[in-house]
């Protein structure tokens, strides 16, 4: 026996903006100096804009984001103040962008001489001095000035400066294993950052806010917090050190959920969805949801021939884990004999009081991180933001 029903409401990403907010309150509070809100990729799948008018009511006292089409959007929304990027190229990225850049009071981050080049013929372009922060590559050997051109470029950024082309505003780096906090890589990237601090000064580069924590070094490395803390997955109520970090009272922003659509028996036997990688072993009762990896929802969340360790939703007040392959547009959960009603809430992840599993369970059955369950979930989802009127 089987029960469906007519199309049902569709399933939504609802995200608390009073949580964010108070995530950027407790995460300024505990690391003492000033944050920096990361906002990018569209706010980790919050919502780029409502995510920063959030941390900037938390106090805020930057926001950041990976490229200067971001942060231009964020300018658009009306949204003042400081504002870092740090993704661009003059091979790729045009002139007039990083001109409307420098128009709209931008921090832009130099990782070569070329790109405080083309800096340089953006400010002339806008008809004012640019905002320039350093980037420094301390050992994640990623984006940011290699150590041997440290030279070339501090000297290239204080002539700028004393042409008038630009105020340099920064120095800055990223650490590469944060989220392990015995790592060695910590203190040694802390020590690389000092020497590229002590040479930039050395070249004339002064007042310069020091920041090289992300979110896992902010609540765990005080070491690591110099003149400000850049924040994105704590922001969003999410546990940047997973088995290391302490409860400070960070609350999950996002909640995903979408309606029952269908309760059907299963008996002993049956196989289930692509692959029929899962098979019943006694009878069941199974449930339809109507979100799959086109939502977003990974494929490796139903963890074929392992079963016991396949990603759950909340349903009822129970877990009730996924059952056969993740599909495009649907995943089947084991009811375990019970028969809720058609248009139930099920609740994909969110924070405990939710009723459901977390991010954090799905990145473990997945094995991923949350970081990219939050920022991946979307495709035909709706948005809808709640609190912070």
């Amino acid at each position: 026996m089987s029960r469906t029903t007519a199309p049902l409401g569709p399933a939504e990403i609802v995200v608390d903006l009073d949580a964010i907010r108070a995530n950027a309150e407790v995460l300024r509070e505990i690391s003492g100096v000033p944050l920096i809100a990361v906002v990018k990729a569209d706010g980790y799948g919050h919502g780029m804009v409502e995510s920063a008018r959030a941390a900037r009511a938390g106090g805020a006292q930057w926001l950041a984001t990976a490229t200067v089409e971001e942060a231009l959007v964020l300018r658009e929304a009306g949204l003042d103040g400081p504002l870092l990027c740090w993704i661009s190229s003059p091979e790729v990225t045009p002139g007039a962008t990083y001109a409307a850049a420098v128009a709209a009071g931008i921090d832009l981050s130099a990782y070569s001489v070329a790109e405080l080049d083309a800096i340089a013929a953006a400010a002339d372009r806008a008809g004012r001095p640019a905002r320039v922060q350093l980037k420094v590559d301390t050992g994640l050997t990623r984006g940011g000035i290699p150590r041997a051109a440290w030279p070339d470029v501090f000297a290239r950024a204080r002539a700028g400066e004393e042409a008038g082309q630009w105020q340099v505003t920064g120095i800055w780096s990223h650490l590469a294993c944060a989220d392990e906090p015995e790592h060695p890589a910590n203190a040694e990237q802390e020590a690389v950052f000092d020497e590229a601090v002590a040479l930039a000064e050395a070249h004339g580069l002064t007042s310069l806010m020091r920041h090289l924590a992300n979110s896992a070094a902010a609540i765990l490395r005080p070491s690591a917090r110099y003149d400000a803390v850049r924040c994105g997955i704590a922001l969003y109520g999410l546990d940047p050190a997973p088995g290391h970090t302490p409860d400070i009272g960070l609350v999950p922003a996002m909640t995903v959920r979408a309606p029952l659509m269908m309760v059907k028996d299963a008996h002993e036997g049956d196989a289930v969805s692509y692959g029929q990688h899962w098979v019943a072993e006694r009878p069941t009762t199974l449930g339809l949801v109507p979100v799959g990896y086109g939502e977003g929802i990974p494929r490796s969340a139903s963890r074929p021939g392992e079963p016991e360790a396949a990603a759950r939703v909340g349903i009822g007040g129970r877990l009730r884990p996924i059952r056969g392959t993740v599909c495009m547009d649907q995943v089947v959960v084991d009811l375990d004999g019970d028969r809720p009603e058609i248009g139930t809430e099920v609740v994909v992840f969110g924070p405990r009081s939710a009723g459901g599993p977390t991010a954090q369970d799905w990145a473990q059955a997945c094995g991923t991180i949350n970081y990219e369950i939050v920022t991946r979930i979307g495709g035909r989802m709706s948005r809808t933001h709640v609190g912070l009127r």
